[in-house]
C-alpha cells in the first residue's frame, strides 16, 4: 500500500468574466473595478506609452485619466463590444485628445531629437532588434508616431485614424508613409 499524504489545496478564487465585473463596478463595487484595472491596465499602458512617445509620466497620466473616465462611463456601457475593446478605444481616444491638445510643431524632433539620433547612430546594434525599433519610434514626430502605432501596431484603418486625429484620409496615409520612411532612415535601412 502506498503511503501518501494528501493535502487539500486552497480553492482558487472563481474567475469572473469582464461583463460580470463591469456590471458590478457600474453598480459601485470598487473591488470589481479594481479587478478590471489590474486585468487591463498593463496592456493599455503599453499602448499609451507608445502613443505618448515613450514618456512614462505622460502615459501614466493618460492611463489614470482613462480609468477615471471609464469609472464615470461604466453605467452607460452597453455591452455591444467586449470590455477590453471598449477600454482600449477609451484609452486611445484619451491619448489622442492629449496629442491634439499639444502643439505638434513644438513636440517635433527639433534640436534635442537630432542629438538622440546622433547618439543612436554611434551605438553599435543589430538593425532588426526591437529595442532599436522602440528607440526610433520615440523620435518620430507625434502625429506620424500616432498614425504608425494605430495603423501598423493596433490595426486601425485610415478612415478611423482620420476621424480620431481630425485629418483627411490622405493625410493619414501621408503621415504613415512619412513615419515608415523616417523609421527606415533611423534604423539604417537603405
Amino acid at each position: 500500500m502506498l503511503d501518501t499524504i494528501v493535502t487539500a489545496a486552497a480553492p482558487s478564487p472563481p474567475v469572473i468574466d469582464d461583463a460580470a465585473l463591469a456590471r458590478a463596478a457600474a453598480e459601485g463595487d470598487t473591488r470589481a473595478y479594481e479587478r478590471i484595472y489590474r486585468r487591463h491596465s498593463p496592456r493599455l499602458y503599453a499602448l499609451l506609452w507608445r502613443l505618448c512617445g515613450g514618456n512614462a509620466a505622460r502615459a501614466e497620466d493618460v492611463l489614470q485619466e482613462t480609468f477615471i473616465q471609464a469609472w464615470r462611463k461604466l453605467p452607460q456601457f452597453r455591452f455591444e463590444s467586449a470590455l477590453a475593446t471598449w477600454l482600449h478605444r477609451l484609452a486611445v481616444n484619451t491619448a489622442l485628445m492629449e496629442l491634439r491638445a499639444a502643439t505638434f510643431e513644438s513636440l517635433d524632433i527639433g534640436e534635442s531629437g537630432m542629438d538622440v539620433l546622433a547618439e543612436m547612430a554611434d551605438t553599435p546594434r543589430c538593425h532588426a532588434t526591437g529595442m532599436d525599433l522602440e528607440r526610433a519610434l520615440l523620435t518620430l514626430p507625434p502625429r506620424a508616431r500616432a498614425v504608425l502605432v494605430l495603423h501598423d501596431i493596433e490595426g486601425w484603418k485610415h478612415q478611423e485614424i482620420a476621424v480620431e486625429l481630425q485629418m483627411a484620409v490622405g493625410s493619414s496615409k501621408a503621415q504613415l508613409h512619412r513615419a515608415r520612411s523616417l523609421l527606415r532612415t533611423r534604423l539604417g535601412d537603405a
